[in-house]
C-alpha cells in the first residue's frame, strides 16, 4: 500500500546470460517491460559493438518494409491490423525474413519499372493520337479559301500571280497548357513573326508516368519556311519541354497512322490492366501481414540494440548486463529469465544478482489507465526524487475539485460528464481506430480527468445553485415575500407594492420573512437579487481562502512523511515544525476568524460585525486603538500578538539556527573517529569504519536540502537557507493570494454564462408568437455552439490551467522537489502502439 503514495523501491541487478539464451531472455524481458538496461560500453563506438551487423540487417529489413508500406498506401489499400502481438522470431529466422522481403521488394520494383515504362509508352501514344486528330483538323481548316488568301500574304507581292504555291514546313507536338502564352510569345520574338502557331487543348488530363499526377496539356502545330526557322523552333520547343512527334504530311498517311496508334493503345491498355491487377494482388497479400512483419523486425532490432549495451565475458560464452528493476517484481523477472532459457534450449540457467550501489535509482510509479493522466500532470512539473511522496494520489481528488470550484455549473458539468462517459465507454473502439488528431488524442488520454472534473462541477454547481446561469428552485426559497408588515417600508406590502417597486429589501431580522436556511447550496432568490454579486463575491472569496490554506497546510504536512522516511530529524525540528507553525499562526488563524464570524454574528448583528480584512491587517501592525474596528472576541489582542510573535520567532529558526546546527554537525563529523598517536589508538567515539558509515549516512540524509561536499562552506549554506526561508515565508502570503483565482474564475464563469443567456436565449424567449418559436429554435443553435465553444472549451481550458498552476506552485512546492529521473524500462509496448523505439 505504501508504494501507492511514493515511488517503487528499485534495485540495481546484474544479469549473467548464456550466449545462446541471451536473445530469448532479453525478448522475454521486453515483453514484461520491468527492467531498464544500463549501457556498460559507453566508450565504445556504436559501429564497433558486437551485434552491429544484426542491427544493420534489421534496419535494412525495416527499410524494405517501409517501401512496401508506402506502395500499399499509394494504392489506397487498407493495412490489416488485427491487434496481434506476434512472438519475436528466433535469430535463425532472420535469413528467411530477409529472403521474403528481398523477393517482395524486387517484385514490386520490377512491376513499378515495367508499369512506368508501359505508362510512358501509353502517354506517348495518347499524345500522338491527339496530335494526329488535331493536325487533321488544322489542315482541314487551312484548306478554306479565305485562309489560303490570308496565308498568301507571306509570299513576295511581285510573285503572287505565280501558279506554284508556297510549301511550308511544320512541326507538331504537345506542351503543358500553362506554358502556352509564354511559348507563343517566345516564338513570335525569336522568329520575328515568321511562324504560324495553332494550338488546341486536350480535354482529358493525362497521367504523368513518373509522379502519377494528372496534368493538362495542349496540342500545337507550327508552320515555318526554311531550315533556319526549323532549327530555332525545335530549340524553343526543347527549352519549353515540349514533346515533338512525327506527323505525316498527307491525310491518307495520317489516317493510317492514327488507326495503327489506336490499335497499339488498345493492346497497351490491356497489358496495363493486367499489370495493375497483378500489382494489386501482390500489395493486398502484403497488406495482410505487413504490420506483423513490422512488429517482428522492430522487436528483433530492439533486442540486438539492447544486447549491444551488455558486456561480453572473456570466455565469449556469457553476456553481463546491469539493470534497474523494482524490488517487488524480482520474481516476475526471474520467471521471465527462466522462460527465455527454456525457449532457447539452453541448459545453463540465467543468473540475477542484486548489487549494492550508492547511485540514485530511477523513479518508477506504477499506474493504470485511471491514474496515468494524473501522474502525467505531476511528471510534467518534474520527475519525483527517488522514494519521495508522490502527489498523484492526492491530485486525483484535489485537482478536479479545484477545477470545479472555478467551473461550478450544473449544466456545464453535465455536458462535460456526458462527453467523458462517451470516451470512457468507447475507449477500446477508439483506441483501435488510432486517430492521428493530436487534440483528440490529448483529450482521450485525459478522459478520466475530464470525467472527474465534470462530476465535481456538478457538485459545485449544486452548491452555487447555478445551471446555465439560472437557479433551480427545488426546495422553495427560504425567504418569504408574502404581503406583510415591514417597519422599513412603514406598512403592509401589498401586491401593488411588489409590482410597483423595482427593488425591495427583505430584512432577515423581521419575523416571518426568513423561513430558515436553504437545504443545499445558495438560495435561489439570490438569482434575482440586486446585491447578488456583492453577496457571492464575499462568499466565494472567503471560500477560496479557506480552501487555499487547507490545501497548503496539507502540502506542508506531507513533507513530514518525507522527513520521517528519509530519517532527517533536523528537517523535522528546524524545518517542518517552524513552517507549519508559521502558516497556521497567521493564515490558519485567518480561517478561524472567518468561521467564527459566520457563527458568532447572525442577521440581527451583521451590521456591527467588524471587517476581517482590517482586523487581519491590524494584527500585523499591532494596531488595536482604532475605534472603528471592534474586537471579535475577548482577549483578541493578547492572542493575536502572541501568534504574530510566534510566527516571527519561527523565521530565525529556519534562517539561522538550522545553518548553525548543520555547521556543528559538519565539525562533529570532521573530528569524529579515532586518534592515532604513535600507533596507539585513543578512541573517544566510533571506529574509523564506523565513522565513515556515519558520515556517509549523514551526507545522504542532507543531500536533498543542501549540496553536501567534503569542505563545508558556511557562507554558501547560509545563502541557500536564506533563499529557502524567504521563499517559504513570502510564498505563504503570495500563495494564499494566488488561491483567490478560485473566486475570480468562478465569478467570471458565472458572469459569462449569464451574459450569454441574456444576449442570446433571452431574445428568443421574450417573443411569445409563432415566429418566436421558430426564432428560439435558431437562437438555441447559436446558444449551444457558443456554450460549447466559449464556456466549455475556452473556460474549461482556462480553469484547467489555473488548477494546474495551483498544484504545481502552491501545493507541490511544499513537499515535492521533483529532481529525479524517470524509469524507462525496455519494453515492446511502443512497437505495438506504432511508436518504434530508438
Amino acid at each position: 500500500m505504501g508504494e501507492l503514495f511514493r515511488s517503487e523501491e528499485m534495485t540495481l541487478a546484474q544479469l549473467f546470460l548464456q550466449s545462446e539464451a541471451a536473445y530469448c531472455c532479453v525478448s522475454e524481458l521486453g515483453e514484461i517491460g520491468l527492467v531498464q538496461f544500463r549501457d556498460l560500453n559507453p566508450d565504445v563506438n556504436s559501429f564497433q559493438r558486437k551485434f552491429v551487423n544484426e542491427v544493420r540487417r534489421c534496419e535494412e529489413m525495416d527499410r524494405k518494409l517501409r517501401f512496401v508500406e508506402k506502395e500499399i498506401k499509394k494504392a489506397n489499400i487498407p493495412i490489416v491490423d488485427t491487434g496481434e502481438n506476434p512472438e519475436v522470431p528466433f535469430p535463425r529466422d532472420m535469413i528467411d525474413l530477409e529472403a521474403t522481403f528481398e523477393k517482395l521488394e524486387n517484385e514490386l520494383k520490377e512491376i513499378n519499372t515495367n508499369q512506368e515504362a508501359l505508362k510512358k509508352n501509353f502517354l506517348e501514344l495518347t499524345e500522338l493520337k491527339h496530335i494526329l486528330r488535331r493536325t487533321q483538323q488544322f489542315f482541314d481548316e487551312m484548306e478554306d479559301p479565305s485562309l489560303l488568301e490570308e496565308s498568301s500574304t507571306l509570299l513576295d507581292p511581285n510573285e503572287v500571280n505565280r501558279p506554284a504555291p508556297l510549301r511550308l514546313g511544320f512541326v507538331a507536338g504537345v506542351i503543358g497548357r500553362e506554358r502556352i502564352p509564354t511559348f507563343e510569345r517566345m516564338l513570335w520574338r525569336v522568329c520575328r513573326g515568321n511562324v504560324f502557331l495553332r494550338q488546341a487543348d486536350i480535354e482529358d488530363p493525362l497521367e504523368d508516368p513518373t509522379t502519377g499526377d494528372h496534368v493538362n496539356k495542349s496540342v500545337f502545330i507550327i508552320f515555318f519556311q526554311g531550315d533556319q526557322l526549323k532549327n530555332r523552333v525545335k530549340k524553343i520547343c526543347e527549352g519549353f519541354r515540349a514533346t515533338l512527334y512525327p506527323c505525316p504530311e498527307t491525310p491518307q498517311e495520317r489516317k493510317e497512322m492514327l488507326a495503327g496508334v489506336n490499335a497499339r493503345i488498345d493492346d497497351l491498355q490491356m497489358v496495363l490492366n493486367q499489370t495493375e491487377d497483378h500489382r494489386q494482388r501482390v500489395l493486398q497479400a502484403a497488406a495482410k501481414t505487413v504490420r506483423v512483419w513490422f512488429i517482428k523486425v522492430r522487436k528483433m532490432k530492439a533486442i540486438y540494440h539492447t544486447l549491444n549495451l551488455c558486456n561480453i565475458d572473456v570466455t565469449q560464452k556469457c553476456l553481463i548486463a546491469e539493470v534497474w528493476c523494482p524490488v517487488s517484481d524480482l520474481d516476475s523477472i526471474q520467471f521471465a529469465l527462466r522462460r527465455g532459457t527454456e525457449k532457447s534450449g539452453s541448459t545453463v540457467p540465467s543468473i540475477l544478482h542484486r548489487m549494492q550501489t550508492k547511485q540514485t535509482p530511477p523513479t518508477y510509479n506504477k499506474t493504470n489507465k485511471f491514474t496515468t493522466g494524473f501522474q502525467n500532470i505531476v511528471d510534467a512539473y518534474g520527475i519525483g526524487t527517488y522514494r519521495e511522496m508522490n502527489p498523484a494520489p492526492y491530485t486525483i481528488i484535489t485537482f478536479p475539485f479545484l477545477f470545479a470550484v472555478m467551473f461550478g455549473d450544473l449544466g456545464h458539468g453535465l455536458l462535460m460528464t456526458f462527453a467523458a462517459i462517451y470516451l470512457v465507454v468507447r475507449e477500446k473502439r477508439l483506441m483501435a481506430q488510432k486517430n492521428d488528431n493530436e487534440i483528440f488524442n490529448m483529450m482521450f488520454s485525459g478522459r478520466y480527468i475530464i470525467l472527474l472534473m465534470g462530476i465535481f462541477s456538478i457538485y459545485t454547481g449544486i452548491i452555487y445553485n447555478d445551471c446555465f446561469s439560472k437557479s433551480l428552485n427545488v426546495f422553495g426559497s427560504g425567504w418569504s415575500v408574502r404581503p406583510m408588515f415591514n417597519p422599513r417600508v412603514g406598512g403592509n406590502w401589498t401586491a401593488d407594492t411588489l409590482t410597483g417597486n423595482t427593488a425591495l429589501q427583505l430584512d432577515p431580522a423581521v419575523n416571518g420573512v426568513f423561513n430558515g436556511p436553504y437545504p443545499i447550496g445558495i438560495d435561489p432568490i439570490w438569482n434575482i437579487a440586486v446585491n447578488k454579486l456583492t453577496f457571492l463575491n464575499s462568499f466565494k472569496m472567503k471560500m477560496s481562502v479557506i480552501l487555499g490554506v487547507i490545501h497548503m497546510v496539507f502540502g506542508v504536512s506531507l513533507s513530514l512523511f518525507n522527513h520521517l522516511y528519509f530519517q532527517k530529524p533536523l528537517n523535522i525540528y528546524l524545518g517542518f515544525i517552524p513552517e507549519i507553525i508559521f502558516l497556521c499562526s497567521l493564515f490558519g488563524y485567518l480561517i478561524v476568524l472567518i468561521f467564527y464570524k459566520w457563527v458568532a454574528y447572525d442577521a440581527t448583528m451583521s451590521k456591527d460585525a467588524p471587517s476581517i480584512l482590517i482586523t487581519f491587517i491590524n494584527m500585523f501592525l499591532f494596531n488595536y486603538s482604532d475605534p472603528t474596528v471592534k474586537p471579535l472576541y475577548k482577549g483578541q489582542m493578547i492572542l493575536q500578538s502572541f501568534l504574530v510573535i510566534l510566527a516571527l520567532a519561527c523565521v530565525p529558526c529556519m534562517l539561522i539556527v538550522k545553518t548553525l546546527v548543520l555547521r556543528r554537525q559538519y565539525l562533529w563529523r570532521k573530528n569524529l573517529g579515532a586518534q592515532n598517536f604513535g600507533g596507539i589508538t585513543v578512541s573517544n567515539g566510533p571506529t574509523e569504519d564506523e565513522a565513515e558509515i556515519i558520515q556517509h549516512d549523514q551526507l545522504s540524509q542532507n543531500a536533498e536540502e543542501e549540496p553536501e561536499v567534503r569542505d563545508f562552506n558556511f557562507a554558501d549554506m547560509a545563502v541557500h537557507q536564506a533563499i529557502h526561508t524567504i521563499e517559504y515565508c513570502l510564498g505563504c502570503i503570495s500563495n494564499t493570494a494566488s488561491y483567490l483565482r478560485l473566486w475570480a474564475l468562478s465569478l467570471a464563469h458565472a458572469q459569462l454564462s449569464e451574459v450569454l443567456w441574456t444576449m442570446v436565449m433571452h431574445i428568443g424567449l421574450s417573443n411569445r408568437s409563432i415566429g418566436g418559436f421558430v426564432g428560439v429554435t435558431i437562437i438555441f443553435f447559436f446558444f449551444a455552439v457558443l456554450t460549447i465553444a466559449i464556456l466549455l472549451i475556452m473556460e474549461g481550458l482556462s480553469a484547467f490551467l489555473h488548477a494546474l498552476r495551483l498544484h504545481w506552485v502552491e501545493f507541490q512546492n511544499k513537499f515535492y522537489t521533483g529532481q529525479g529521473f524517470k524509469f524507462l524500462p525496455f519494453t515492446f509496448e511502443g512497437i505495438l502502439t506504432g511508436k518504434p523505439e530508438d
